[in-house]
């Protein structure tokens, strides 16, 4: 078994089918081909390629936080609802799920997603909007799965960040998406943002599509709230899915890689039936490499925050002297005043946990265009030791662990680790593909990124005098916050930002 993957018992769900469906005793399949779409314009081009090649009799399957009907696809005169209605009309089967989202005016996305679901809806397809969530919570994850009837060495399943909506769409220049959302005023008219997604054929496709219809085939209301029922009866909206046909057989072999998916479901009194108490696969996943890490930690990731997701890295820090951790993390919050606040409270108190566990072997950094605009880190990835790479919607806090649901991938096999760290490390480096000497021992990295951030620091320290330094990364320091916002932001962050949705018992025990 690949190191690090869990075992079908350590994913603790045996209600689940993912991995039972087989029949093999496997907890993750093998044979697999996997690329890596850096950048949100990449993925929206190869999604577009793919559902326009679909054809009638054909399975177009999703799931996401958010989705702006009018997102346009990169290199395309189309947008996201154009491609799935088009798709539906041809006779493609196209089944959706979109999280029903909270109100407007707290900045959440409920109306956009009733827009897409119902254009989708009008041409022939199905969009259902789910609200079997915790209270405060959402759906999180981010899934998109093509099956072809005639021709399955074509089908491909999408894993990872980077949601159907505004501001997804930049490039490896990082000037942002024109159609952009509004977000806290460091980040400009047009926010860079850096993400992820995972392409993934092979027999791993299978099981993608089996998460998704567990949720579609969850026979419990999709939302209890009387008030939302009774918009639904006004509105007349679809709220019980229709069966889906038989599952196709897995696609065959395409790769060398190995690949396990990793779910995060919340412990619910009305819980879900293939996961009633829940399941924790990523946090366990993440538990599980962890322990075992050698020499580097390279982390991506939105948040990075939550003692008791820190203290994971943390112990094994204390425990290995020769153990390194680079991360990547959001220059500012996201969001201004009190929310701010909370994410900026929440990664000082994760950041002093692991400078006290190994202060010499942490890096911290942020990352800026070329203009000096920060660039939003909204990817969700991890690679450690080059052997065990993870890219999904979680984010290393306790609610992606918890109490969101939430899909990830780990990925094993043929240097993919590897190859993936050294592409972010050119990229954020500002080099070529030929020198990656002092990229590939964890020691000399360390050293890389720290004189590269350094660099680029005490040009911006000098006024801005003379050629800037390439690259674009930057130390990482929390923003200051004022006592009174402080106060305010402890509650505000353990109630409202980081919740925690695990069973009262293993909450007590600390465990996952």
């Amino acid at each position: 078994m690949p190191p690090a993957f869990l075992t079908e018992a350590e994913r603790g769900n045996p209600h689940t089918r993912i991995d039972s469906r087989r029949g093999d005793g496997r907890a993750y399949t093998s044979g697999n081909d996997v690329r890596v779409l850096v950048h949100g314009a990449d993925y929206f081009r190869d999604l577009a390629d793919r559902v326009r090649a679909t054809e009638p009799g054909d399975l177009v399957l999703f799931t996401d936080w958010r989705g702006d009907a009018d997102q346009r696809l990169d290199g395309y005169d189309v947008t996201i609802a154009e491609l799935l209605c088009a798709a539906a009309q041809r006779g493609v089967l196209v089944k959706g799920l979109m999280w029903r989202s909270h109100w407007r005016k707290l900045h959440f996305s409920a109306e956009q997603n009733r827009r897409l679901g119902d254009l989708i809806q009008a041409a022939g397809g199905e969009c259902l909007r789910d609200m079997r969530v915790r209270l405060g919570g959402s759906h999180h994850q981010k899934m998109f799965v093509v099956r072809h009837r005639r021709h399955p060495d074509r089908d491909i399943a999408y894993v990872g960040g980077i949601d159907l909506c505004h501001s997804r769409g930049d490039t490896t220049d990082h000037r942002g998406d024109p159609q952009a959302q509004h977000m806290a005023a460091e980040y400009g008219s047009t926010p860079p943002w850096h993400d992820i997604q995972l392409a993934i054929q092979g027999p791993a496709v299978g099981d993608v599509e089996a998460c998704f219809r567990e949720r579609w085939t969850d026979p419990t209301p999709l939302t209890r709230h009387p008030f939302r029922v009774l918009s639904n009866l006004i509105r007349r909206e679809d709220t019980v899915a229709d069966p889906l046909p038989d599952q196709f057989p897995d696609p065959p072999s395409t790769g060398g890689l190995d690949l396990q998916v990793l779910r995060t479901y919340p412990y619910r009194r009305t819980g879900f039936p293939f996961a009633p108490q829940g399941e924790r696969s990523v946090a366990r996943a993440y538990a599980k490499a962890v322990s075992g890490a050698r020499e580097l930690i390279y982390v991506e990731d939105q948040y990075f925050w939550s003692t008791d997701v820190v203290d994971v890295f943390a112990d094994r820090l204390a425990a290995n002297p020769n153990l390194y951790l680079i991360a990547i993390v959001p220059m500012y919050p996201d969001q201004d005043g009190l929310a701010g606040a909370a994410q900026t409270f929440g990664r000082a108190r994760a950041l002093a946990l692991l400078r006290a566990a190994a202060p010499d072997r942490i890096g911290v950094y942020s990352i800026e265009n070329e203009d000096s605009v920060p660039i939003y880190v909204h990817a969700k990835a991890s690679v450690i030791d080059d052997e065990w790479t993870c890219v999904g919607s979680d984010n290393l806090n306790l609610r992606s662990w918890t109490h969101d649901t939430e899909l990830s991938c780990a990925v094993h096999g043929d240097d993919f680790g590897r190859a993936l760290r050294i592409r972010l490390h050119r990229e954020h480096l500002g080099r070529g593909d030929t020198d990656d000497r002092d990229l590939i021992a964890a020691k000399d990295l360390f050293k890389t990124y720290a004189q590269a951030a350094a660099d680029l620091d005490a040009w911006h320290e000098s006024g801005r005098l003379g050629r800037r330094p390439p690259g674009r990364l930057r130390r990482y320091d929390e923003p200051r916050v004022g006592r009174l916002r402080r106060l305010l932001a402890r509650p505000f962050y353990h109630l409202i930002a980081d919740p925690d949705g695990r069973p009262r018992a293993l909450r007590k025990a600390g465990k996952f």
